[in-house]
């Protein structure tokens, strides 16, 4: 084991080398946890005309997923830790697998919510227990830009569901769409129990840490909260904003929103190519200032479609840096990296509250001062969370 420099007496694991190949399927198993996270919303329309659902009720069931993770982050990544990453994400792709096969025979409001509430317990695991196993499989030189790709999880599952659901749902119906994300599932669970072990060699055993060890991780997450709620909401609510303010189209605005989301991935990558560089976790951080400007450009009063454009753009591309930031320095805010699935834990419920309650507040914001409202909560907000992003990060 070796000592992360400057910072005496930590515990960073193993520092030899990169397992790529076992790192790229557990990307992967995050990608197929994400694909699920989308098929709801790709498919809504025909699910609320054959299960006779409110807007509300198919809103909750796209969201399931992200309560669960909100209620239960810290306890996962205790149920982790015991278990073994490795068997964790195995065992988080069977239930989603198990969960999603029985969601395809839904007749109601109250099967389908049932369905997704498993699907968000799968869902849960995977996205905690795979950020711990790239920490574990990557040596210390590749650490930190193996976890800022896996940043990018979610835009490239929503992506992808958004790519293959709607003709896969047109050609099959959305219980041959769930059914096929199901099956992709099921296949990833058998090779991750095949091919990634219990526990890597980084963490050979359980190593509960102490409640003091988990403030810096705490606060890391509390910055993950408040960026997730800021840029998250800014990406899922503007088709709203560009067919309100801009007169765009429904088609041309979720086309638009769809290029400006992946450009989240597309700073996420940067941000593993830039610390693969060499460049420090705090450069990275304090360049997503970027997006206290951007809220002015995208939301300001009088700004034209493709000024609000750009200014969206550089947000959904700054959210991207960030994530990679968080999940790339959470295991400098470890004591020991053994830690890293209880502190992924706590990212992950601070992140999913985040993206739950950014929505609902951006709407009463609008509600009651106009677009233009959100520049000033945007902009502190951001600030605020970089701002605790650096201090973490400057050792």
């Amino acid at each position: 084991m070796t000592t992360r420099p400057g910072v005496e007496g930590q515990d960073t694991g193993s520092g030899g080398a990169t397992d790529w190949g076992r790192i790229t399927l557990t990307y992967l198993a995050g990608v197929i946890a994400a694909v699920g996270l989308g098929k709801i919303a790709v498919a809504g329309p025909r699910i609320s005309a054959e299960l006779g659902l409110t807007l509300s009720e198919l809103g909750w069931g796209i969201s399931a997923l992200l309560a669960v993770c909100a209620a239960a982050g810290l306890p996962a990544g205790l149920l982790i830790n015991r278990l073994g990453a490795g068997r964790a994400l195995a065992g988080g792709l069977a239930v989603i697998t198990v969960a999603g096969a029985l969601g395809t025979g839904a007749g109601d409001f109250t099967m389908l919510l049932a369905s997704r509430l498993g699907e968000g317990a799968g869902y849960l695991l995977v996205i905690v227990s795979c950020p711990a196993l790239i920490t574990q499989l990557a040596g210390e030189r590749d650490r930190p830009a193996a976890l800022s790709v896996w940043g990018t999880f979610v835009p490239v599952g929503i992506g992808l569901s958004t790519l293959t659901g709607g003709p896969l749902t047109a050609l099959a119906g959305w219980r041959g769409w769930s059914a096929v994300v199901a099956a992709v599932t099921l296949a990833l669970a058998v090779l991750v129990w095949l091919l990634i072990p219990a526990r890597a060699e980084a963490a050979a055993g359980p190593a509960l840490p102490r409640p003091r060890a988990l403030v810096r991780p705490a606060l890391l997450a509390t910055a993950f909260c408040v960026i997730s709620l800021l840029t998250l909401s800014v990406i899922v609510l503007l088709p709203t904003y560009l067919g309100t303010a801009h007169q765009v189209a429904p088609v041309a605005s979720g086309l638009l929103t769809s290029v400006i989301s992946l450009l989240s991935v597309a700073g996420g990558v940067a941000a593993g190519m830039a610390l693969h560089r060499g460049v420090r976790l705090r450069t990275l951080a304090i360049s997503g200032l970027i997006t206290v400007p951007a809220a002015w450009v995208a939301f300001a009063a009088g700004n034209g479609l493709w000024t609000a454009l750009a200014g969206s753009g550089l947000i959904s591309l700054g959210n991207g840096l960030l994530v990679a930031v968080v999940f790339a320095g959470l295991p400098a805010t470890l004591e020991r990296l053994e830690h890293a699935d209880v502190g992924n834990g706590v990212v992950a419920q601070l992140g999913s509250l985040g993206s739950l309650l950014g929505p609902p507040l951006f709407g009463a914001i609008v509600a009651g001062s106009g677009w233009p409202g959100v520049i000033p909560l945007i902009g502190a907000g951001m600030a605020a969370a970089i701002g605790l992003l650096a201090v973490l990060m400057r050792a």
